[in-house]
């Protein structure tokens, strides 16, 4: 908006009563969020566009390099001998490739059917070993070896039951996060209500007093004439913090003798002031999880606005690519070693399948 406002509450701080002070420090944050989020608003596609160039392609690459290791030890599993306890490590690898493949957004559509069919022929088989898990002697039937994939579909008719399962950790963050978001929908519902009531309350406080067909003085009118279009606007688009602001200066120019503003004023712009803080919050934050690359680190818990910088934002996509880039390097060197019996027999004897 082209109309510059400087606050005035009262030009001499020292007639500032705590709650003003309070309050003029809450117009300075609004204003330096606006500036935040007018930069986020500019940075974002830049950021994605930079993301989709640079992480895109090494995940891309990563991701296939794990469904050939799972697809290396599927197959091994099927065709050669192994004691149960490289069974045991053999079924939790596979596993784990499985439940990181089957959410990709990058393999083929026939490399997610043969993860969806392997993933789901391990929750079958689990669902189908449970009533044995519960003898009195606490013994577990370790599964053929030499058993194909299509020999265990029969195992596909069992319906699978989680109750009594040990509580999935990765479920337990997919619960805190939604938790976590419900509890951020509803304050930021109850910050468009406070701010939709202001609105109206403060746009129709100014335009009673500022309305130009009261005034006598040309000048006058005109002023006010132009001040009342920018209200309009500021009110069009939902701008309750420059109509508080506004608001202040409208009062303060009515009468020189009323030296601040009531208790009861500051109280109400204040509760006002905050919800349009919350609600620069929330936009800020909506900005920063929409950058797909986000999603694959450890920050998504955090509140980003009061951490995370647009500057902060390249040098940890810069930091993330250089991290997969490694990873790539090794599960590639990784993958050479299950390309072979021996190979991968040494990498189950030394554990770091």
């Amino acid at each position: 908006m082209s109309f510059d406002l400087k606050l005035s509450v009262q030009q001499d701080s020292q007639n500032l009563s705590p709650q003003q002070k309070k309050l003029n420090r809450l117009i300075e944050q609004i204003e330096q969020q606006k500036i935040q989020l007018a930069a986020w608003q500019k940075a974002q596609a830049e950021i994605q566009q930079q993301a989709r160039k640079t992480l895109v392609p090494i995940y891309t690459e990563l991701h296939d390099i794990l469904f050939q290791q799972l697809e290396q030890l599927w197959n091994s599993l099927q065709h050669y001998e192994f004691s149960k306890a490289d069974i045991a490590q053999l079924d939790d690898k596979i596993q784990n490739l499985a439940a990181i493949l089957k959410s990709s957004q990058v393999l083929s559509e026939q490399q997610k059917l043969k993860v969806t069919q392997i993933d789901h022929f391990y929750q079958q088989h689990a669902e189908h070993n449970q009533p044995k898990k519960n003898k009195k002697n606490g013994a577990v039937e370790s599964r053929d070896p030499t058993e194909t994939y299509d020999q265990h579909l029969e195992y596909e008719q069992v319906e699978v039951d989680l109750d009594g399962y040990e509580y999935d950790e990765q479920q337990h963050e997919v619960e805190r996060e939604q938790h976590r978001l419900n509890r951020q929908k509803v304050k930021r519902e109850q910050a468009q209500k406070m701010t939709e009531q202001s609105l109206k309350t403060v746009y129709l406080k100014i335009a009673s007093i500022i309305h130009p067909d009261r005034e006598q003085d040309e000048q006058l009118k005109v002023e006010k004439t132009e001040m009342l279009q920018h209200a309009n606007q500021a009110y069009e688009q939902q701008d309750l913090f420059y109509l508080l602001k506004l608001q202040i200066q409208v009062e303060q120019n009515r009468g020189m003798a009323q030296k601040c503003l009531s208790n009861e004023q500051v109280k109400f712009y204040k509760l006002a002031l905050e919800a349009q803080k919350q609600q620069l919050d929330g936009q800020i934050d909506d900005i920063i999880e929409s950058l797909n690359w986000m999603k694959q680190t450890k920050l998504k818990g955090q509140k980003f606005s009061n951490i995370i910088q647009i500057s902060d934002m390249y040098k940890k996509l810069e930091a993330d690519c250089a991290e997969l880039k490694q990873q790539v390097k090794v599960e590639k060197e990784r993958l050479k070693y299950m390309g072979k019996l021996k190979g991968l027999k040494m990498l189950l004897g030394n554990g770091v399948l």
